[in-house]
């Protein structure tokens, strides 16, 4: 490593020409991309290294390494360069200064958009604002991606007042005036995205008459939507209460999000109050999203015959259940071993087939609810005929079902097709391997299948690391006392 380090630039030249060389005949893919712009520059992946190596030396020295590497920047290039450093502003910025007064190159709206967004997200905001200034001097060049960003990284360092001046400033970067509805939507978001939802509704509620704001539902929305993320169901009901009173007709997305907001309160009266209101109104009939979200809702708080009249009714009202509708009812009837009504369900998907078979959710539920091993192969079976395909999540909660029930056979099995079929023995099914045979009381199994995940340079979580100390003197007086055995029995 100290070697690559401190290479010369003059090494690095010869290195790029050998490489370049040695690729052409023939070139591949990727780099024929590269090349198309230019032959002799090196890939963003050599400039990334050659930065990295030099990240804290003088920005001269650096630029210096860059000059004698023969770079021809084009736009996809320093894109990529940039895009290689957005959790590493140094590197970055140092870039930027440095393809931006090279020959022949200036840097798109696209480049200056990354490198904001890069020292925006790592607080850099005096680098930002050298950059923003010289991107004013060009006309043209800030665009509404450039403001978003402007706006989000201000947010989201809490400079809440500089976000806003500069949404008062937009002029003067050439775009919109102020009054552009959608522009103080997306200043609105922001703000409700990082918390400062109180801010936001003052500042609607100032520029309300201006905008004209009343009857703009999508504007009511955001601020809506960021008290309900916050979870104060007591604001989110002052506001939904005012924009009633303000003859502003609440949408489809109105309603999904006030009664998301109040189900997960589990308030379950005023969300039964909003749906039913909702299928009398011809304009606004709850969508599968909402039907969904209140059937999860009764399930949770154990009011299934509700939920399940929920379900027929939609159905007998035009809106049909998907995988979701089904798998919320499944989980929760499941739970209270409904199993003749889960069965029902799953039957009535596979008769609609198109759109709604049972996915791999309906499978781990039904999973979850069997009694015996032997009835595990009859729904994986079943998973085949439907053609959802076995995936890591479902082979290890098969692994766990299999160490619970300490079916070594069907461990055995599950382990080699997993391995067959390139599936699963990530960290997870080693950890299930050694904490279930260390209950299990097969400590050498434990420990093999230990040894095995740390051969494979995988990190074990920390209580497999605690398990192992443990497991160390149990398994040294395991192996003692079957000595003594051994011995005893040499002896007679």
């Amino acid at each position: 490593m100290k070697a690559i380090k401190t290479l010369s630039c003059e090494n690095n030249q010869r290195i790029i020409a050998t490489l370049f060389n040695n690729l052409q005949t023939p070139r591949s893919p990727k780099f024929d991309r590269f090349l198309h712009s230019h032959p002799e520059s090196p890939p963003a992946s050599f400039i990334q290294n050659l930065l990295k190596f030099r990240r804290d030396k003088p920005t001269q020295q650096i630029e210096h390494a860059l000059n004698l590497c023969k770079i021809h920047p084009n736009h996809e290039l320093v894109l990529e360069v940039l895009q290689r450093h957005r959790s590493d502003w140094k590197p970055a910025f140092t870039f930027f200064k440095w393809v931006s007064k090279t020959n022949n190159y200036t840097p798109s709206c696209h480049v200056y958009n990354e490198i904001l967004n890069i020292l925006g997200k790592m607080k850099r905001f005096e680098e930002l604002h050298q950059v923003l200034d010289e991107m004013s001097q060009r006309k043209e060049l800030v665009n509404e991606e450039t403001f978003s960003i402007l706006i989000r990284r201000f947010v989201a360092a809490h400079k809440v007042e500089e976000a806003i001046n500069m949404f008062h400033r937009r002029e003067e970067y050439g775009l919109n005036n102020e009054f552009d509805s959608e522009a103080f939507r997306t200043l609105l978001m922001w703000l409700c995205r990082y918390k400062h939802v109180e801010e936001a509704e003052t500042l609607f509620h100032s520029k309300m008459n201006k905008f004209q704001l009343y009857h703009d539902i999508k504007t009511w929305n955001v601020i809506l939507n960021g008290w309900c993320v916050l979870g104060n169901t007591h604001e989110a009901k002052r506001l939904w209460k005012d924009i009633i009173s303000s003859k502003c007709k609440p949408d489809i997305f109105t309603y999904a999000t006030f009664i998301k907001a109040m189900t997960n309160k589990g308030k379950l009266g005023t969300t039964l109050k909003l749906f039913n209101r909702m299928w009398k109104d011809e304009s606004c009939k709850p969508d599968v999203v909402i039907c969904n979200c209140v059937i999860d809702g009764l399930c949770f708080k154990k009011r299934i015959p509700e939920a399940l009249q929920v379900f027929r009714d939609m159905k007998e009202r035009g809106c049909q259940p998907n995988v979701a509708t089904y798998n919320s009812l499944i989980k929760h009837l499941c739970k209270i071993r409904r199993m003749d009504k889960v069965y029902e369900l799953v039957e009535d998907m596979e008769r609609r087939n198109e759109g709604c078979l049972p996915n791999e959710v309906t499978y781990s539920y039904l999973l979850k609810s069997l009694k015996t091993p032997q009835e595990i192969p009859r729904v994986l079976e079943a998973m085949e005929r439907n053609g959802c395909a076995m995936s890591d999540d479902v082979y290890n909660l098969v692994l766990r079902l299999y160490m619970k029930w300490n079916d070594l056979d069907g461990l055995r099995k599950t382990w080699e097709e997993m391995e067959r079929n390139g599936l699963g023995l990530d960290r997870r099914s080693y950890t299930i391997m050694i904490h279930g045979h260390y209950e299990n009381g097969r400590i050498k199994d434990a420990m093999r299948y230990f040894k095995e995940l740390t051969s494979k340079g995988m990190v074990p979580e920390p209580i497999t690391e605690k398990l192992m100390i443990s497991m160390n003197p149990q398994l040294t007086e395991r192996t003692g006392e079957q000595e003594g055995i051994e011995g005893d029995e040499s002896n007679v």
